[in-house]
This record gives C-alpha cells, structure tokens and sequence, in this order.
C-alpha cells in the first residue's frame, strides 16, 4: 500500500520475472541502443541497471547508498528522459540497450 501511495506503481516479483524470462527468450535478436541512454546521468544509469534487474525503490536506495525517495526521484526521471509510460516499461529498456544482460 505504501508504494501504491507513494504514487509508484507496484510491479509484483512475480511480473518482473516474466518480462525477464520473455527477454531471455529473445536472446540478442534486437539490436542494442546504447545511445539511447545518453540523455541520463551517470546516477540514472545505475538506477536503470538496477530497475532492470528488478529492485523497487528500497532495494536501490540500500544498494546505492540514497534514500529510497531519491532512488524514486531517479527512476521518475529516468521514466521521463526515456519516454516509459510506467516502470514496467522502463524494466525492459536497459535490457534493450545492453546495459543489463538478461541471466
């Protein structure tokens, strides 16, 4: 209820390790776009990598070293510079550009 009230969508282990094994089964078919990451910080890029290995905000803000709030203000940035529409969007993004291998 906190995260849902914290205004961050909720995006159950359970979802996260299907949209990680559907990108396993896709193997390297897409080609990566690194570049695509280029209008996030240095900061935002470690948040990502850690979105897309499937950690919510506490995870991130104990891994990291910030506050979970700050770790939310990462990710929300992150959403907007890169266009994702909700987190599990933004989970499949580092994947796609090669900064998380799925495995």
């Amino acid at each position: 209820m906190h995260t849902v009230a914290d205004g961050d969508a909720l995006l159950s282990p359970s979802v996260t390790r299907r949209v990680l094994a559907d990108l396993r089964s896709r193997g390297d078919r897409r080609p990566k776009d690194p570049e695509r990451l280029g209008v996030l910080t240095a900061r935002e890029r470690e948040v990502l990598a850690l979105v897309g290995r499937g950690h919510n905000n506490t995870e991130i803000g104990s891994e990291l070293f910030m506050s979970p709030a700050t770790a939310k203000t990462h990710v929300s940035r992150a959403m907007t510079k890169l266009h994702a529409r909700d987190r599990a969007q933004l989970v499949v993004i580092p994947h796609e550009t090669g900064l998380v291998e799925p495995g």
